[in-house]
């Protein structure tokens, strides 16, 4: 990679996983029990790290990132920061409402200076970065643990911790790679399928939050689970343009079901046991995929 898509890359991963892997920890920090005061301390402290990572990640990232990075809403939506608010006051727990109004802010710069000192700052960012993340990958293995041995009760699938382990285990992955200057090395299929696996997985998670009562938007996401389990069966078995082609078309119709499902819940109109916030997350990750979709179709 050059030294502009190094800094330029690196940004953009920080500041999509900085965010998701902070509120990975706020969902663990609100959905233990008050007995687990450990584990829930363990979680607020890992979750302020990160945020003082992403703090610093947008104001580096400001004017060096693209604009079709920011036009996704990968990194923010336009009802991230009334989410926040709103999980805070239903949950009780602390978010650093005041990275999101500087992110809304955000802007790209064609002109910018990819600078040595810019380089250094951001290696360094991604190394503070990947120490952290190590600390996050264990924490969350040992709740995972913890639910499979029966030793803690949590408000979360165990499905649900293992999927956000191997989203950190991805972050991971891609920092280690951008350190070397590379990006991690996946065949088409290994890389739509990971993504897939998610879209899949976040439609069975919403499924299972939303009350019964909500026959149709249930309904909907049981044929979300089914047209991405498709995808990931076929995608060995017909053209690599077919596939994501069809993979974009499945996550354009999810993002906007969670679009819909975002607001539905900020203006009090699905009954369900999820946090806005956690709605906006999902969101979020729909958006990234998108725009990967994107790169691989140009």
């Amino acid at each position: 990679m050059s030294r502009e898509e190094f800094i330029r890359v690196s940004l953009e991963t920080n500041l999509v996983f900085q965010r998701l892997m902070k509120e990975h920890l706020f969902f663990i920090e609100t959905s233990l029990r008050p007995v687990e005061d450990a584990n829930i301390q363990e979680a607020k402290i890992l979750k302020m790290s990160l945020e003082h990572l992403l703090s610093e990640t947008v104001v580096y990232a400001d004017g060096v990132i693209s604009e079709d990075s920011i036009e996704s809403h990968e990194f923010v939506t336009p009802f991230t920061l009334r989410a926040e608010e709103a999980t805070m006051e239903l949950a009780g727990a602390d978010i650093n409402t005041d990275i999101t109004k500087a992110e809304l802010q955000l802007r790209s710069n064609s002109n910018s200076d990819y600078e040595d000192w810019l380089e250094g700052v951001v290696r360094d960012l991604n190394n503070r970065t990947l120490n952290i993340l190590k600390e996050v990958i264990e924490f969350k293995e040992k709740i995972l643990s913890l639910v499979e041995n029966c030793e803690i009760f949590i408000s979360l699938y165990h499905e649900l911790i293992k999927h956000i382990t191997e989203e950190a285990m991805l972050y991971q992955k891609t920092l280690m790679s951008l350190q070397n200057r590379e990006l991690p090395e996946m065949e088409l299929c290994e890389k739509l399928n990971f993504w897939n696996h998610i879209m899949g997985e976040h439609a069975q998670f919403i499924d299972g939050v939303l009350d019964p009562t909500e026959e149709e938007l249930k309904e909907a996401t049981e044929a979300f689970v089914e047209r991405f389990e498709e995808l990931i069966e076929e995608c060995k078995k017909v053209s690599e343009e077919e596939i994501v082609k069809r993979s974009k078309v499945a996550t354009k119709d999810i993002r906007d079901f969670k679009m819909a499902a975002t607001e539905g819940l900020l203006e009090c109109k699905i009954k369900a046991i999820i946090p806005p916030l956690l709605a906006d997350h999902v969101l979020r990750e729909a958006n990234l995929y998108l725009r990967i979709l994107d790169i691989l179709e140009d």
